[in-house]
């Protein structure tokens, strides 16, 4: 191959590549609710979109300048908008709030040695004011919790509802279900109010539904198996416009907490938006936030599915995600102000 020829196939991967990237992000910034084909990229783990920008970048150095700085910038774009990077320096404010909120997959701990005692050594760790848990479908009672959780939750407040536990060190009144159904399945979330430095806040935790199956259907039937991812994400849909509805206009600040099974580019996170909230990894956070993947055939946590969202009555001083030794979901961690500057 003579060097113009290796030149043209050099421009012209480098112009699909960069391409690529740019239809990605425009996608990812403009789906919506209805461009549900959309939401299944949101999924893949970031070095498919993270290799064809290398290439490009590394192909372009044959190529003149301009075609190093288009390069340069689609690998740009895939580091920052596509993975998602976020850069955010904490708010300032009063009455001081840590919320954790972990999905801690009990059934899996269950199984294995020494589950439940990582599980209370990342709660412990974190020590949150205020810990809410999804998938911890182990006791009716907070008595019947396994010694290792009993001993780190100490004598905060406990309440069980089905696969949630809310466990505050302050008090806490009120604790109620909302529904969260689709068609053919029961869901709920969990809401107590919790009055801490003389704030009094509503404290929510839901488990939106698990994209697993709607995305092992395309892997598995490839086209065949789309009409089972689309109605995979209009469920989940339904439950996030079904808790945005009733999270609206509250009179008291709010925090949710949970696993939403969706990331926060997605029309799922951006239904709670709407109701007011933000997320806190978006206002305070450093980096990516990834809190799932690393249980998988990755080995590397690649999804931030899992957050803490506030109304506008609270800041955010920062919100970090735990280790990945405990769970197949690392726990989410917000340090909030209920007193607002």
């Amino acid at each position: 191959m003579t060097r113009p020829t290796r030149r043209r196939a050099a421009r012209l991967v480098v112009a699909l590549c960069v391409l690529a990237v740019l239809l990605v992000f425009l996608a990812f910034e403009f789906g919506t609710e209805r461009t549900w084909w959309i939401e299944l990229a949101r999924y893949i783990p970031f070095p498919a979109y993270l290799a064809p920008a290398a290439v490009a970048v590394l192909l372009s150095f044959w190529l003149p300048l301009r075609w190093r700085i288009a390069a340069v910038a689609a690998l740009a774009l895939v580091i920052t908008g596509i993975m998602g990077l976020q850069l955010h320096r904490g708010e300032e404010g009063h009455a001081p709030l840590r919320v954790m909120s972990f999905n801690i997959k009990a059934y899996l701990a269950d199984d294995k040695p020494g589950g439940y005692a990582r599980i209370a050594w990342e709660m412990a760790l974190h020590d949150p004011d205020v810990l809410v848990m999804q998938d911890a479908g182990l006791a009716n009672k907070p008595e019947d919790l396994p010694p290792a959780f009993r001993t780190a939750l100490g004598t905060r407040q406990i309440h069980i509802s089905g696969q949630y536990i809310v466990a505050s060190r302050h008090p806490m009144t009120d604790c109620q279900s909302g529904d969260i159904s689709f068609p053919g399945e029961g869901h709920h979330y969990v809401r107590c109010t919790i009055t801490a430095h003389g704030v009094a806040f509503d404290m929510v935790t839901a488990h939106l539904l698990s994209p697993r199956e709607g995305l092992n259907a395309t892997r598995h039937e490839r086209l065949g198996g789309l009409a089972e991812w689309q109605e995979n994400f209009e469920m989940r849909m339904i439950q996030a416009h079904k808790l945005a509805r009733d999270l609206f206009g509250q009179p008291r600040p709010l925090v949710l907490a949970g696993d939403l099974n969706a990331p926060d580019s997605s029309p799922v996170i951006a239904a709670l938006r709407e109701s007011g909230l933000r997320d806190s990894f978006a206002s305070a956070g450093q980096g990516y936030g990834y809190t799932f993947g690393h249980s998988l055939r990755t080995r590397f946590s690649f999804l931030r599915i899992d957050h803490i969202m506030v109304s506008p009555q609270i800041g955010v001083k920062d919100s970090f995600v735990g280790g990945a030794e405990a769970s197949a979901h690392r726990p989410v961690i917000a340090d909030l102000w209920l007193k607002r500057d």
